[in-house]
């Protein structure tokens, strides 16, 4: 009997041992699924108007931010409407970065943007940087001097500068720099506390993109002075950095006459232009009618890639075989 009260005792004792660790391995597991959670609420959710930003905002970002991306890929920034689904997620947003330099998309939706969430940064990442006319090789330049960082109403549009500019600034690794730049110092004043990571992550990426830099002026350093045919004039200030002609079929938006049409492939034949770069948020039937009429063909370039560094090393190397 002795024995088996003891056995007894022994096995109540051990239940509440058991029960006792069982209670301390919930009570743990709960505390770290809270921490997780307050990890995840602790992102910073940033909105970009164009894919190239997402990979400038995670770059220096890193796992504190969420990006949103409002134009999609395929879509242009000429003609897109953001869908109701994207308008909700903006409520949440810490941050706009727009790209500031007159991007047809944000001239119709910024305000209506910022009236969605009165609380979200908005971000000019161009700031600083000098916009090109759009259309013409010009020796001086307007500024993009933006607006310091001021909350929703009090920020405004620099409509007298990038009224009539080219908007594609981030086709110059250069110009990416100081974006880049921007959207550090933007992510340091909603989160000072991870200051530190996103100093080292901005100095990163802005050694790559250096040498992104170096590497295309390589690639492209036998074509000074060529010229080189595209659709839509997105590459002016890649075509300015590397010292290059760039020859729009399009320009503002506007197909070419039949007249400009015979003057671009008179031009393209003194030139001995054999290829033509499209985009895919563009038609390419004038590219092919021209293509067709100087015996060319039409490449596929994207100043609109995510992948923005891996992008650009491709263009360069398409321009450089088109170049020939």
């Amino acid at each position: 009997m002795k024995n088996t009260f003891g056995n007894v005792h022994f096995w109540i004792n051990t239940k509440k041992v058991f029960l006792l660790l069982l209670t301390i391995a919930i009570i743990a597991t709960s505390g770290c699924m809270e921490e997780n959670s307050s990890d995840e609420q602790e992102k910073i959710t940033v909105v970009v108007s164009i894919l190239p930003q997402a990979e400038f905002v995670e770059k220096v970002g890193g796992e504190h931010v969420e990006t949103i991306v409002m134009i999609p890929p395929g879509a242009s920034p000429a003609t897109y409407e953001p869908t109701s689904s994207q308008l909700k997620e903006l409520s949440k947003a810490g941050i706009y970065v727009k790209v500031g330099s007159g991007l047809p998309f944000e001239k119709v939706w910024l305000e209506k943007i910022k009236d969605l969430n009165e609380d979200m940064l908005l971000v000019n990442s161009s700031k600083g940087i000098d916009l090109r006319p759009m259309g013409e090789k010009e020796e001086h330049h307007h500024s993009s001097e933006g607006e310091e960082h001021h909350h929703s109403s009090e920020e405004e549009d620099h409509h007298h500068s990038s009224e009539g500019m080219d908007p594609h600034v981030w086709n110059d690794p250069n110009n990416a720099i100081i974006m880049v730049d921007n959207i550090y110092k933007a992510l340091i004043e909603v989160d000072p506390s991870n200051k530190e990571t996103y100093t080292q992550n901005r100095d990163s990426y802005t050694e790559e993109l250096k040498s992104l830099d170096r590497q295309i002026k390589e690639t492209l350093e036998n074509k000074s002075g060529d010229s080189f045919m595209v659709y839509h004039p997105a590459w002016g200030y890649f075509a300015e950095r590397y010292d290059l002609n760039m020859v729009p079929i399009e320009t503002e938006g506007k197909e070419a006459s039949a007249r400009q049409l015979s003057e671009i492939i008179t031009f393209a034949k003194q030139e001995n232009i054999t290829v033509i770069f499209v985009q895919a948020q563009f038609s390419t039937q004038s590219a092919e009618t021209v293509a067709e009429e100087i015996d060319g063909k039409v490449v596929k370039v994207d100043p609109l890639a995510r992948n923005y560094t891996d992008n650009m090393y491709k263009v360069s190397e398409a321009f450089s075989e088109g170049l020939k």
